[in-house]
């Protein structure tokens, strides 16, 4: 046995090790960046409970969130300011899973729920009056999205078994 030969067995071994090892290293990222989207996922999902439990924690911002709703203009302006702090986090929460799920961590099916549910509450003239005043603090991106669902024109829907009209009768009085 010669030199060469010694070598060409020796790079022969390299490949037969070297191999399995990328293989599993692979393996590993792709199990890693499973589990980074996974987690973003639980993040924006425990985010999204918190800024819930803000109106079902609060009877009275519950009710401005849907006096707002119906007119953003007849809030009264402390009202307008806590409509538009909670409307502001809101949206912000949509923003961020609407970019999550451009980058491909949400999946197709879980920012569907999450795109009717926007297009739901988008749907409200107040949120719209809102909208209006208030696009410029959104990334142009965003902005554009959020353009186009208003510009469908879709009936309000997520709040219709509420009886908004006549909470609105009852707090004119």
């Amino acid at each position: 046995m010669n030199w060469e030969m010694l070598a060409a067995i020796g790079q022969l071994a390299a490949v037969f090790v070297g191999i399995p090892s990328l293989i599993y290293l692979a393996t590993q990222i792709r199990e890693q960046t499973k589990e980074r989207r996974q987690s973003a996922v639980n993040v924006l999902t425990a985010q999204w409970g918190d800024l819930t439990c803000a109106l079902h924690d609060s009877a009275e911002l519950s009710a401005i969130f849907l006096r707002g709703v119906q007119s953003f203009a007849d809030l009264d302006p402390v009202s307008k300011l806590r409509f538009s702090a909670f409307l502001n986090t809101f949206l912000n929460h949509f923003e961020a899973m609407y970019f999550a799920h451009r980058d491909g961590i949400l999946t197709a099916s879980a920012w569907g729920k999450i795109e009717r549910t926007l297009s739901d509450v988008i749907a409200y003239p107040g949120i719209q009056q809102w909208w209006g005043e208030r696009r410029h603090w959104h990334t142009e991106e965003f902005g554009c999205f959020v353009d186009a669902i208003i510009a469908r024109g879709d009936e309000p829907k997520a709040y219709s078994t509420y009886n908004i009209s006549e909470m609105m009768k009852q707090s004119n009085t």
